[in-house]
Parts: C-alpha cells; sequence; structure tokens
C-alpha cells in the first residue's frame, strides 16, 4: 500500500509525463511544418515513450492498491523560432522532470516506501539517458548553425528512431 503522500505524488506525476507526451507530439507537428520528417518522427517517438512512463506510474499505483486520479494536462507550446530553440526547450523540460523524478525518490526514502524506490531508480537512469541524448542533439545543431545540410543530415539520422514498447507493454 502506497503512504499517502507518496500516492498524491506519484498521481501529479501521471500528470507530468502526459503533459510531456502531448508537448513532444506538439513539436512533432511542429518539425513537420517544416519538412523535418525525422525531427518529426524523433519526437513522436519520445511522446510515445512519455506515455508509456505515464502508463509505468499508473500501473504501479494500481498494483499497490492506489487509485490514479487524472488531472488535466496543459495545452502545449505550438511554435518555436527553430529547431535549436525547440530543442533547448526539451532539455529544459527533461531537467525539470529529471528534479521532480528527484523529489520523488527524496519522498519514497523519507517515508521509508522501498517498493516506490525501487521503482523509481529505473526513472532515475531513464532521466539520466533523457538528458544526455536531448543534450547531444542540441549541442549538434548549435554546431550546425544556420547550415541547411547539416540539418537534414541530422533530420535523416534521427528520423532511423523507432519506438519499441518494453515486452508486455504498449502505448
Amino acid at each position: 500500500m502506497l503512504k499517502k503522500k507518496v500516492l498524491k505524488a506519484f498521481n501529479s506525476q501521471i500528470n507530468a509525463e502526459l503533459h510531456s507526451s502531448s508537448l513532444y507530439l506538439s513539436m512533432s507537428s511542429y518539425f513537420h511544418s517544416l519538412s523535418l520528417s525525422g525531427f518529426a518522427s524523433w519526437m513522436r517517438v519520445q511522446a510515445q515513450e512519455e506515455l508509456l512512463h505515464g502508463m509505468k506510474f499508473y500501473d504501479f499505483i494500481t498494483s499497490c492498491g492506489g487509485r490514479p486520479m487524472m488531472e488535466a494536462v496543459a495545452k502545449p507550446e505550438a511554435d518555436w523560432e527553430s529547431p535549436l530553440a525547440a530543442f533547448e526547450q526539451v532539455l529544459r523540460h527533461e531537467e525539470g522532470i529529471t528534479a521532480k523524478i528527484n523529489a520523488l525518490m527524496d519522498l519514497a526514502i523519507a517515508e521509508q516506501d522501498h517498493a516506490a524506490k525501487i521503482f523509481l531508480q529505473w526513472f532515475v537512469s531513464e532521466q539520466v539517458e533523457e538528458e544526455a541524448a536531448v543534450g547531444g542533439i542540441a549541442s549538434r545543431l548549435r554546431l550546425i548553425g544556420k547550415d541547411s545540410s547539416g540539418l537534414f543530415l541530422l533530420d535523416a539520422e534521427l528520423g532511423k528512431r523507432v519506438f519499441t514498447p518494453p515486452a508486455g507493454q504498449a502505448a
């Protein structure tokens, strides 16, 4: 059974993950509007991953006898100045999600909720990967600058990313 504080915080995290999914889907649409289908595909995969993350919290809550409570998801932005501006926002957003995950871990430790700590460890590791991947793309976009050929090469590379749900799960 989840402690009340942990349950409330985990329900809030479901909302944060669903907002992330919505934001990345909006970014996918933005990249499609620029004819950057690789960037659009990368963001769509990212949106699917974030939805899966929300479902992981949902499923954990139910497996512990709790009740997931849905909140309204804030409308995401729809336009950015450039691909770099979009990825810089993603990096800031992921850093914010990392801070939320770390706060959840601190809460689980304070509440001595060992199952929650074990569950959250996957998210701690996942956020390291998320920030590294997004930071790397943002760095490459800074190097590319206004070079359209570099942008199109990166677009082709990003388009190779595919969503593969873990065994037994789908988003």
